[in-house]
């Protein structure tokens, strides 16, 4: 292989110097065993099969597909029921997520995001008569506000000491609403252990998507907007703001020596999740048409994170795939009777001792290439262009 004077030491083409300039792909920084010299790696050497099917951009509209079909393949109430559920459970892991798995805060209370959701639409569609996705701003307001509320002042905390607070607000959003009546009209609105009876189910444009009467059209409604929350996770922990959710994660303290205000940082990661929480509380009451404090204990909220945890902490497919599983595994294991819980634990810890990082673990690649340009003018040092860092993530 011939020299070439232009290149800097350490840095040799991966062909005849006579041949076109090769493209940017080519050059990346990497190092070798025994030489921290820069080298030109092959793209996407050392990926197998699985992780490049695991890691391809349209694995998405594939998973979405599937869930399209499946009322075809069994269309049952009961399997609809189940397929519902699911959802709504999926759009709590992925708002979960973006606490746990992006940001690194122990949450043991994010029920209580999903009580305020059920209860603030359940509450102002009954009271003034309204369509449940009129309510959505509503829901949105008050899942803001309780962030603030809870994450204001706690959020300076760390590890163990937040999740003991995050648990005990958790319990007063639950006992509160335990206790809690009103009426309108000399009508009962929210009547304590009992909650709220009598939501209207989702409709657009006149179209009645009852789980009832349509539990096709309630799914797919429900699938459109699980669909949009997903996207909108996704994009969020591929942005800038995911970036410092993710140093924070990492190291807080050295976050914060690089310029990052970790405390908003750290309450804005709260606040998204306490939205999505919001929306999953008004698809549940819209199936449900009722709801009581029953549903949003200490023991959903730990669901919820089991989901996150088993799925992949940080990664939107293993979220979603861990929520399936969670949300779906007993009710396949009916057949066991009593010990379908039994059944249903072993396998979580199974799972947990041979895929401790999740059956869909977060993976991230941070490359930095060099890319090779044309000679520069005169007074200008060098062939090459400025580092251009890049983060693939899934």
């Amino acid at each position: 292989m011939t020299d070439r004077p232009d290149l800097p030491a350490g840095l040799a083409p991966d062909s005849d110097p006579t041949a076109p300039e090769p493209p940017p792909s080519v050059w990346v920084a990497g190092t070798e065993t025994g030489d921290d010299k820069l080298k030109p790696v092959p793209p996407g050497r050392g990926d197998n099969f699985l992780t490049k099917v695991l890691q391809n951009r349209y694995l998405g509209w594939v998973g979405l597909a599937i869930a399209v079909v499946a009322p075809f393949i069994d269309g049952s109430n009961y399997a609809i029921g189940i397929m519902t559920n699911a959802l709504i459970f999926v759009m709590l892991a992925v708002g979960l997520n973006i606490v746990v798995g992006y940001c690194g805060l122990l949450d043991l209370g994010f029920a209580a995001f999903y009580a305020i959701g059920a209860y603030v639409s359940g509450s102002v569609a009954k009271i003034f008569s309204w369509p449940i996705l009129a309510t959505i701003p509503f829901v949105l307001a008050a899942a803001i506000v309780a962030g603030v509320i809870i994450g204001g002042p706690t959020l300076r905390l760390r590890s163990d000491y937040l999740a003991i607070v995050t648990l005990g607000f958790g319990e007063i959003i639950r006992i509160t609403a335990n206790n809690v009546t009103v009426t309108h009209n000399d009508m009962p609105v929210i009547s304590g252990p009992s909650g709220i009876y009598g939501i209207p189910s989702l409709s657009f444009g006149g179209l009645n998507l009852s789980p009832i009467t349509n539990p096709i059209g309630s799914y797919f409604a429900t699938l459109v907007i699980v669909a949009i929350g997903v996207l909108i996770a996704s994009r969020l922990g591929r942005g800038r703001l995911g970036r410092a959710w993710r140093f924070i994660r990492e190291d807080e303290d050295a976050a914060e020596a690089m310029g990052i205000h970790t405390y908003t940082v750290k309450l804005a990661a709260y606040i998204a999740g306490a939205m999505f929480g919001g929306v999953a509380g008004i698809l549940w009451g819209a199936k449900q048409t009722a709801v009581s404090p029953t549903d949003f204990t200490f023991l959903y909220s730990a669901l919820i994170l089991m989901a996150v945890v088993l799925g992949g902490m940080g990664s939107i497919p293993g979220v979603i795939l861990g929520a399936i599983v969670i949300s779906t595994l007993p009710d396949l294991l009916t057949g066991a009777g009593a010990w379908r819980f039994v059944i249903f634990g072993v396998l979580l810890i199974v799972v947990m001792i041979f895929r401790p990082q999740g059956l869909w673990p977060h993976r991230a690649v941070e490359r930095v290439r060099r890319r090779l340009r044309a000679p520069r003018g005169p007074g200008e040092s060098g062939p090459y262009g400025p580092d251009e860092p890049e983060a693939v993530a899934t």
